[in-house]
């Protein structure tokens, strides 16, 4: 079989090790052939690819970003499916492998469903915000770097007794706030799913000065205040249509220290937190995740993804991925409350 590969929308750590296991795997078990493709599906419907093998992926594990390059072209332009088939044809690619986020397995499932190419796909977002699989990878290298960028903001906060508000990615989720806040002891940490008051967050903010502390509050780009009735999207759009989100930090810390009196200063991390080595577990799961799939495309397993459910690597619908965001379940917003202020 020969099997294309291709990787689409954000850049993600893990990316890399993704394609090795893939090509690793799919030679050496299934005597299969492979064609990178270039920047997602921009590269499938304008012929850019290139024969792939184990020279070409060797030492990537822990190499961020992807070989392969991406981009956010939608599968349905430039001639859409019946371009792709005539691609496909002519370097005698069998089947794709798609390595994506929302949009891209959205596309892919499409493809599979409506047009009846051979896909199968592998789940790929820091946000962590697909369904059907406990994490993506990525997601454990971009909450690490929060964490730790976070833990070195606290030390300037309290050598000047401010208050430090530091902004993440996530999109319309919060699992990167929850889990770098919750690491690095944020006092208060602001997520889409679940909208606080200026009130709120000023308690928690003069709580922890109260106690001796520089407060620390984490806020998730997608976060909006109770009584506003959109998101901050300080650079408005991209070339697609979809809202460029960033900016909250800089609105809340000088809100905070106009209620609270507490000097406060903004720091938003932004593509910090996609870029990089991926951490020790996302390079075994993007490892795990890609030689799955390659199983999945030659046992022609099509409109199907690779998934991680507790500890084991299983099979899902794409489709199942992209019906709703995962978003932070109430519960876990509760938990962690008790830990502000």
């Amino acid at each position: 079989m020969k099997i294309g590969v291709l990787t689409s929308g954000g850049d993600c750590p893990g990316l890399n090790a993704v394609i090795r296991g893939i090509v690793r795997k799919g030679i050496r078990t299934h005597n299969a052939s492979f064609v990178g493709i270039r920047d997602g599906w921009r590269g499938l419907l304008h012929d850019d690819m290139f024969d792939m093998t184990m020279l070409d992926v060797r030492g990537l594990s822990g190499r961020g970003g992807t070989i392969l390059g991406t981009s956010r072209t939608h599968p349905y332009e430039d001639g859409g499916p019946e371009r792709m088939r005539e691609v496909m044809a002519a370097h005698g690619i069998d089947s794709l492998i798609a390595i994506g986020g929302e949009g891209t397995l959205a596309g892919a499932s499409r493809l599979v469903n409506e047009e009846g190419l051979h896909i199968v796909g592998v789940p790929k977002t820091i946000d962590n915000d697909l369904g059907n699989t406990d994490y993506t990878f990525g997601f454990d290298t971009a909450q690490s770097i929060a964490t730790e960028a976070i833990d070195r903001l606290r030390t300037t906060a309290e050598s000047h007794h401010r208050c430090m508000v530091i902004e993440v990615m996530g999109r319309n989720v919060g699992w990167i706030a929850l889990h770098a806040g919750m690491a690095a002891g944020a006092h208060a940490i602001l997520m889409p799913e679940f909208p606080v008051d200026f009130d709120q967050i000023a308690e928690w903010v003069t709580s922890a000065k109260d106690r001796g502390r520089a407060p620390i509050v984490v806020v998730a780009e997608g976060f909006v205040p109770e009584g506003f009735d959109s998101q901050v999207a300080d650079h408005g759009v991209d070339n697609k249509g979809r809202v460029r989100l960033g900016g909250i930090a800089n609105y809340l810390a000088p809100k905070i220290e106009e209620i609270t009196g507490i000097e406060s200063r903004a720091t938003i991390l932004g593509h910090l937190q996609r870029g990089g080595s991926p951490t020790a577990y996302d390079r075994v799961l993007s490892t795990r995740l890609g030689m799955a799939a390659v199983d999945l495309a030659q046992h022609g397993h099509w409109g199907k993804m690779a998934s991680l459910k507790g500890t084991d690597i299983v099979s899902v619908e794409m489709s199942s991925a992209v019906h709703s965001l995962k978003s932070v379940p109430l519960h876990r917003w509760e938990e962690a409350q008790v830990l502000f202020g």
